[in-house]
């Protein structure tokens, strides 16, 4: 996709934030540059990591995961402020690269198993007819080619094509047959301290002691439509090689992994502090090699870092970017402000997007037969209401929206099973009726998120 392609698709789903758009539609037309170019000098060509400044609620983290769904690449979120710093307790900053590799190896699974999901099917489908219809053993008394043998040869295959069509049709889903289910053996509980996380020492152990993990099989007894799911999806295994499942989902988080690092304005600190500011200094150099470019051990094999792409997000209310560590900043040469959204921003968010609010409200409404209809002045004053809201207590944003909506549809989401074949019309005097107490009173705790 071209920047202004990937621009018009992020525009379906993110209101505003045009300059954030652009940044990512370049970074990621820049690595399908980078895969185009001479092995020797695409090597040396380093992502372009970008850091987002923005208040809370202004779709920063939105505009990264949609950039990731549509590039359909590993994606991790995860809050700069969890990592600590080596040799305290908490994560270590190299786990967040094992969680990416987790994600992708998740992703390439789901598309290797719609691949095969129809041989697999096919496969189920014999294993459940052979439990419903046993081939009988031919006995000492037919020939290789008696009569009597293909007559039974011919019986049990009729019998069989009328069991596979009642079982396409669904007829036989409510019989029970008995299936071998194997039984993943519990791990043993054990506290460990060391830099390992406990899955990969989990690992550890499974591969060291095989037959110690191994699960059991166990008959059970299950209806025809979950023991053909669980058949399914043995035959699926069987049908993937999980190897290299892993080669190419290590593959593609190194070329297109994008990690969001949010909340890095909580580890910048002050040069100079101590205490916790050291230990936010700490992270910030745990952190400084995973962006620069090194080599993580995961259980699915060595990742390398250098050419994942970085978000970095924060609001730096308290804190400036400046107040990072200069290597860090220099690895986030793409600096973009999200501005803060108000009343207009409010009315597109609510209905323009694919996914807007007021389409969400009036689809769950009509799973109960009820038709919601919002006035275009309705949906303005809502906008007015949560832009009052956010400008008297904390300003968080498009978040506010949904307090404001709850309170707004309370009545009519708690009624609504009791109104089914029916229509209701949300006007101006709807909204004023219902949210009167915002509007009016200073005392706004109630509806901070």
């Amino acid at each position: 996709m071209t920047p202004r392609e990937i621009v018009a698709e992020l525009d379906k789903y993110v209101v505003g934030q045009a300059k954030a758009k652009r940044a990512v539609a370049i970074a990621l037309r820049n690595r399908h540059r980078r895969q185009r170019l001479p092995a020797e000098m695409a090597e040396d060509v380093a992502p372009k990591n970008i850091l987002m400044i923005g208040p809370t609620g202004v779709g920063k983290t939105e505009i990264a995961r949609r950039l990731a769904k549509l590039a359909h690449s590993p994606f991790l979120k995860i809050e700069a402020s969890k990592f600590t710093e080596v040799g305290y307790v908490g994560r270590d900053v190299e786990s967040m690269i094992r969680d990416l590799v987790e994600i992708g190896v998740k992703l390439v699974r789901e598309e290797r198993e719609a691949e095969v999901r129809s041989r697999a099917a096919q496969a189920a489908e014999e294993r459940v007819l052979d439990l419903l219809l046993p081939p009988s053993p031919t006995g000492p008394g037919f020939g290789a080619g008696s009569h009597e043998e293909q007559l039974a040869r011919d019986q049990v295959v009729s019998t069989r094509e009328k069991l596979r069509e009642q079982l396409r049709a669904g007829k036989l889903d409510g019989k029970m047959v008995e299936v071998d289910v194997a039984q993943r053996a519990a791990m043993p509980s054990f506290e460990v301290v060391s830099g390992s996380s406990v899955e990969e020492i989990g690992v550890n152990l499974r591969d060291m002691m095989p037959g110690l993990f191994q699960g059991k099989t166990r008959r059970r007894l299950l209806p025809v439509s979950e023991a053909r799911e669980h058949l399914v999806q043995e035959e699926t295994q069987k049908l993937i090689d999980m190897d290299g499942v892993a080669r190419a989902a290590i593959e593609r988080v190194e070329n297109s992994g994008i990690i969001f690092l949010d909340e890095i304005d909580k580890i910048a600190g002050k040069d100079g502090g101590h205490g916790p500011d050291i230990s936010r200094e700490g992270v910030q150099r745990d952190i400084l090699p995973i962006v620069e470019g090194t080599t993580v051990s995961t259980k699915h094999g060595m990742v390398k870092t250098d050419h994942i792409l970085f978000i970095a997000a924060g609001a730096f209310h308290v804190s400036k970017p400046s107040d990072l560590i200069p290597e860090l900043q220099g690895r986030f040469p793409i600096r973009v402000e999200l501005e803060a959204l108000g009343r207009d921003e409010f009315i597109r968010i609510l209905t323009e997007p694919r996914n807007a609010l007021i389409k969400q409200y009036i689809a769950l409404m009509l799973t109960e037969g009820l038709r919601l209809e919002f006035t275009p002045e309705a949906i303005a004053r809502v906008a007015e209401l949560a832009t009052l809201v956010n400008d008297r207590t904390e300003n968080i944003g498009a978040r506010r929206l949904h307090t404001v909506l709850e309170r707004l549809l309370d009545d009519v989401s708690f009624h609504a099973p009791e109104l089914d074949g029916q229509s209701i019309t949300i006007d101006p005097a709807y909204v004023d009726r219902m949210l009167a107490d915002i509007a009016k009173s200073d005392d706004l705790s109630r509806y901070i998120l």
